[in-house]
């Protein structure tokens, strides 16, 4: 991925995007546990208010850097907890604000137990729920998914408001 002064949605120029579990949320900010450490970081003005009531502790979110160095949160995966798979592959999965849905897999995810929470996503193309990966402890995240949620905001013209 290449940086632009401008993030203007052009190909090429998505920042960097990074992974980071949710610890605690306010309207304007959440505190994220990454890099070992806990930190406060704001919302994107593209991510939907109210924020409280769409990001909880347990939810993944991605990171994005602006040439200014600050940090925003542009994207949430719900924490979901794996009820089985379907015939078709589709995973079934239960999220607190939305019950029993069913998702596809990104491609990586392996086969998940019923019962493992995993981070789930809505609003991709493709599908309506996407399965990213167990969730789990470490650092680690659904890097997968990070280069859809680019290509989501880029398609979207999302950037530059993003980190405007």
């Amino acid at each position: 991925m290449t940086t632009d002064a401008r993030h203007d949605d052009r190909p090429g120029t998505t920042p960097p995007l990074r992974t980071a579990r949710v610890l605690r949320v306010t309207e304007e900010a959440c505190d994220v546990w990454r890099d070992g450490g806990v930190a406060t970081v704001p919302f994107a003005a593209t991510l939907p208010a109210p924020r409280t009531e769409r990001v909880s502790p347990g939810h993944l979110v991605a990171i994005a850097t602006a040439t200014d160095g600050r940090d925003v949160v542009v994207w949430r995966w719900f924490d979901a907890v794996v009820l089985g798979e379907e015939a078709d592959g589709s995973v079934r999965l239960w999220e607190p604000a939305h019950g029993e849905v069913l998702a596809r897999r990104r491609p990586g995810c392996r086969h998940l137990e019923p019962g493992v929470r995993a981070y789930a996503s809505a609003g991709l193309p493709g599908a309506g729920w996407w399965v990213a990966s167990a969730a789990g402890g470490g650092d680690v995240g659904p890097q997968a998914d990070l280069d859809e949620v680019a290509a989501f905001s880029a398609s979207n013209g999302l950037w530059a408001a993003a980190l405007g």
